[in-house]
């Protein structure tokens, strides 16, 4: 990545203030449920406290809607950060600008933490308002951009604040642009990329800009179905998004012209209800019954699609191949996962869905990288620049 990072300041005795993704899940009791964020942010936050710098900690937490609300506090989330950082001592700051949070910055010694709260207490935090992004920079010299998950947002917090104050990646950030740019500028070969999801209009951006550089696209999820449909298969009760169709039909022109193979499901698993305990069966897809819909890919494209990934040497993966939230319709996206761990490659896993189905199925760990940003990936996948990658000093 050629971005300052961590490793480019001597931090002895400097305020680092670090934009972090603390956003996580919270039971009504105001417990963790799943501290994955926390936990990426440790290698920059202990870096920076192993060399002596005053680490000042801001996040966003839920949508508390610019108004202060204890519901989305992040006080647990300091408790919780406390009880991972054995040795180095966390405190919390009641505001996160202002005296409150002045006095608490001021009270830090080096090596120490301190949590700011919600920055989306305030209004102006995601209008990017530039008062605020001042009044964050008064309390660190040098910001610390290590939140990949809002990177895509140009707020106060994300990229106004940079502009008063030298800026430069954490190791989070630097990983999640390293690994991803580097996967999608100069891939090993083969290059594997497998989309997913319900709809071809949330991933247009994403296919068009894979489909010149992927040597196989693989599509599963409901919007294989909007381009099954332009094949020429009645897709019967099954999702299809009509007003997609002539971007299914240009984008599958798009891959002929680029010479990339655009693999569709050759079979599906159907059922009569979108429910839990519907029967199912395999099919054709050509072959679906009037009163049927297809809730994930069948077993002889499972077999076709873990073939092109263990022979790939990149994967990238975003998005379901079905509706893996029900058991009975998981075996396609749970086939995917196991097939990344035992291709010889770098496999990368990117938004939401795809994170919760690697989780799901116990490998996150055996995958290369497993993204932290939803939003970000996708957008990155896109090409897209994201303001809170592009305002850190180049290198």
């Amino acid at each position: 990545m050629a971005k300052k990072t961590i490793e480019d300041v001597q931090w002895q005795g400097k305020r680092a203030l670090v934009r972090v993704d603390f956003n996580v899940p919270m039971n009504d009791a105001g417990e963790i449920t799943d501290d994955t964020r926390v936990r990426a942010a440790i290698p920059t936050i202990t870096y920076l406290s192993q060399h002596g710098a005053r680490v000042i900690l801001m996040s966003h937490l839920g949508r508390p809607k610019g108004e202060r609300n204890e519901k989305y506090s992040l006080r647990p989330v300091a408790n919780h950060l406390q009880e991972l950082l054995k040795g180095i001592h966390v405190s919390f700051a009641d505001d996160c600008i202002g005296d409150t949070a002045k006095e608490a910055v001021g009270a830090l010694k080096d090596g120490e933490v301190l949590v700011l709260e919600n920055v989306r207490f305030y209004a102006g935090e995601e209008k990017n308002d530039q008062e605020l992004a001042k009044a964050f920079a008064e309390l660190g010299d040098v910001f610390v951009g290590d939140a990949f998950g809002t990177a895509h947002r140009a707020h106060a917090s994300t990229a106004g604040v940079a502009a008063y104050l030298p800026s430069v990646a954490g190791f989070l950030m630097e990983k999640e642009v390293g690994i991803m740019g580097e996967a999608l500028a100069s891939p090993k070969r083969p290059f594997v990329a497998i989309i997913g999801g319900a709809k071809v209009s949330d991933k247009i951006n994403v296919i068009e800009n894979l489909l010149p550089k992927v040597d196989a696209l693989l599509i599963g999820g409901g919007m294989a179905n909007t381009f099954l449909a332009v094949q020429g298969n009645d897709m019967a009760k099954s999702l299809v998004e009509s007003d997609a169709l002539e971007t299914a039909k240009r984008l599958l022109a798009v891959a002929k012209e680029h010479n990339s193979r655009l693999l569709l499901p050759t079979d599906v698993i159907a059922a009569k209800a979108f429910a839990a305990d519907a029967e199912y069966t395999a099919r054709k897809v050509n072959e679906l019954k009037a009163d049927e819909m297809a809730l994930d890919i069948g077993p002889d494209s499972i077999a076709v699609f873990q073939a092109e990934i263990k022979a790939a040497k990149t994967v990238i993966w975003n998005g379901p191949m079905g509706v893996f939230e029900m058991p009975a319709f998981a075996k396609g996206t749970f086939a995917i996962a196991e097939a990344m761990v035992e291709a010889d490659a770098t496999t990368i896993v990117g938004g939401g869905d795809s994170v919760a189905a690697v989780e799901q199925a116990g490998v996150a760990d055996k995958m290369t990288h497993v993204s932290t940003g939803g939003g970000a990936s996708l957008e990155f996948l896109e090409g897209k620049t994201l303001p809170g990658v592009a305002v850190l000093e180049d290198k």
